[in-house]
């Protein structure tokens, strides 16, 4: 099942972070660009920030060139020519596709690997940046999603449907920041964050801080960490484990009248109803907390009783900018300051 941090009176876990704490003294960040997304860097010893981020770096170019969608050469592109053959796999997009799979398990299929043909229909068939805004109408429609039950892994030989078309957009960010974050930790022997967009996975010892754990705002209007919070916020702290914010708001595109977003209902093949403009969690790993956000997105309402039963605490936020709090979310929200220092989860 999916399993939540450990509750704030336990350590490690999630807890309220102060408004008032000053920067962390001894860390340093990188901030850059990749899989489609803005990543961060820290680590609680200055030392260590060339190693790691040339680490990272090497971590999630390997990531794409064997995950990505949208590369002709990656080597999940590849797998299009398989035609229902089974087909032997490299150790790391196996490993990535089992992430997915056992997603798509643990949420019932909520999250789906095989909406790949059903996300090019809606138009995200390229890099997000690469996307038009706006379009003339496309015609989406309801169409059967092959489901992640008829995709076999059995160590690295996939076998699928012909036809098939393997997303893992959904599980892949989260899964990388959870296995670079575990290996920077393990061989640098210090304190790491990565932030994959709105993944974010912690490893090794928390910094030392007033609130004992790595300074998280979570919000639902994307921005800069460095930038002041757009709207209201949560700052919480985060001491292990990993926290996901899936959005409905971030990445949207319109074609003639129709507003299409990047999360999918693999039920219908449509965009998810955006009863959520986001929803943040907090979860054992990154890729554990990714499923669920993306998942309560896709359930709607349904969600909130879903994540209490799970334990995994958690922060939603409606179409009208209501928020709600489930599980021991520690902090109510806040009005905008001023300046505030902070890691922004949003993708």
């Amino acid at each position: 099942m999916l399993h939540a941090a450990p509750r704030p009176d336990q350590a490690p876990g999630l807890d309220q972070a102060p408004r008032d704490t000053p920067p962390y003294r001894e860390t340093a960040s990188a901030d850059w660009r990749a899989l489609g997304t803005v990543v961060r860097l820290v680590v609680t010893d200055p030392r260590c920030l060339p190693e790691a981020t040339g680490m990272l770096e090497a971590d999630l170019a390997a990531v794409d060139l064997a995950c990505s969608r949208f590369r002709a050469d990656s080597e999940l592109s590849g797998l299009r020519t398989a035609s229902g053959r089974p087909v032997p796999v490299s150790p790391l997009l196996a490993e990535a596709i089992a992430v997915a799979l056992r997603a798509a398990r643990l949420t019932d299929g909520d999250v789906d690997p095989t909406v790949g043909a059903a996300m090019s229909a809606a138009g995200y068939d390229r890099d997000f940046d690469r996307i038009p805004r706006t379009g003339p109408p496309l015609r989406v429609t309801a169409r059967t999603v092959p489901g992640w039950r008829d995709v076999h892994l059995e160590g690295r030989l996939l076998s699928m449907p012909k036809g098939t078309q393997l997303d893992l957009g959904a599980t892949a960010k989260a899964w990388a920041a959870d296995r670079s974050a575990a290996r920077i930790a393990t061989r640098l022997d210090c304190g790491v964050l990565v932030s994959l967009g709105g993944d974010i996975a912690v490893a090794g010892p928390a910094p030392e801080a007033p609130e004992g754990g790595w300074r998280v705002r979570v919000q639902d209007v994307t921005g800069s960490p460095d930038d002041p919070p757009g709207g209201p916020y949560a700052l919480i702290a985060i001491r292990a484990g990993g926290l996901a914010t899936s959005s409905t708001a971030a990445r949207r595109w319109q074609r003639g009248g129709d507003v299409l977003h990047h999360i999918l209902d693999p039920r219908t093949g449509l965009p998810a109803e955006p009863v959520w403009r986001t929803v943040s969690v907090a979860a054992d790993s990154s890729a554990d907390a990714n499923a669920a956000s993306t998942a309560s997105v896709i359930r709607g309402r349904q969600a909130l009783g879903w994540l209490t039963r799970l334990g995994l605490p958690a922060r939603l936020v409606d179409a009208t900018g209501v928020v709600f709090t489930v599980a021991g979310w520690p902090a109510p929200d806040q009005p905008a300051p001023d300046q505030t220092q902070s890691e922004t989860p949003q993708k």
